[in-house]
């Protein structure tokens, strides 16, 4: 065999040897799932007294895990952290009412939208900012982003001086932060829960959060001075909606919640859970 000859051979072999490899890492078939949820973000999911986790995102994730015969095993992490451990490979998902945005889409992937409900806000009924108008009304960042502008303008004067509160790293911040900044002062918390106790002690005077989430809050003991008011946002730069977040390169895991997030609205299970944790549907259109 001549020089050139075995080179050829040589290439070749490592030529195979890295196609092997890739379809191999392309064709990778999941027997067994990590997941990350917050454990404190309720109704999505949330940590019972007895440390067991619960809510809405937690019996998906196992309706979702029993249609993909996979075994799934659900870790709690602090939301702020959550996109760093994923690539850093600590879990394989986010199940955690984690919002699929162009921002974060930069850095991670996202299945298709399991749930959908918008940012509201939500202040003391006792306070001067219950009165916020358009209560309750859908404004889209995606079809319609210069009326919604135009909502947030209307409301900026009301909102002048006062202070809100936001989960870090969440969408409702990144919308306070945008929107806001230069009427209000913005308080960030490591939890919901958190910035409710300082709505709840006059610390802030607002918050910002997933309609859903707030829904529920204002119902929890001790929350009853708390209620929703004003417009609710969606759509655009805050995402299409809760999704699971997933590292880029796994293609395979995310075909595979695809289907299973396609069956849950098939049969009605995405509705069913919604209307038991939430009140209502929200079920992507």
């Amino acid at each position: 065999m001549t020089f050139f000859s075995r080179v050829f051979a040589a290439m070749t072999a490592t030529g195979l040897v890295a196609v092997a490899t890739v379809a191999h890492s392309e064709d990778k078939k999941w027997t067994t799932v990590t997941i990350a949820t917050e454990g404190a973000f309720k109704p999505y999911n949330f940590t019972k007294p007895d440390g067991t986790l619960d809510g809405y995102e937690i019996e998906l994730s196992k309706y979702l895990c029993d249609h993909m015969k996979v075994e799934c095993k659900v870790v709690v992490q602090n939301f702020d952290g959550m996109i760093p451990a994923l690539n850093a490979g600590k879990f394989d998902a986010i199940i955690s009412g984690m919002s699929a945005t162009a921002k974060r889409e930069e850095v991670i992937a996202f299945s298709d939208s399991y749930g959908s409900t918008g940012q509201a806000f939500a202040t003391s009924k006792s306070g001067d900012l219950a009165g916020l108008p358009e209560k309750g009304e859908v404004f889209s960042l995606a079809s319609d982003e210069a009326g919604a502008i135009a909502e947030i303008e209307k409301i900026k004067p009301m909102l002048q001086g006062k202070t809100i509160g936001v989960q870090t790293a969440s969408t409702g911040a990144a919308f306070v932060n945008k929107y806001l900044k230069d009427v209000v002062q913005v308080r960030e918390y490591k939890t919901t829960e958190e910035h409710d106790l300082d709505l709840k002690a006059g610390r802030v005077d607002l918050v910002m959060a997933s309609m859903a989430y707030l829904t529920t809050a204002s119902q929890k003991p001790g929350n009853e001075d708390m209620a929703t008011t004003g417009p609710r946002f969606q759509g655009g730069f805050l995402g299409r909606g809760s999704s699971v977040g997933l590292r880029k390169d796994d293609a395979e895991l995310k075909a595979v919640f695809n289907d299973a997030i396609a069956a849950a609205k098939a049969d009605g299970t995405i509705k069913s859970l919604s209307e038991k944790w939430f009140g209502f549907d929200v079920t992507p259109k």
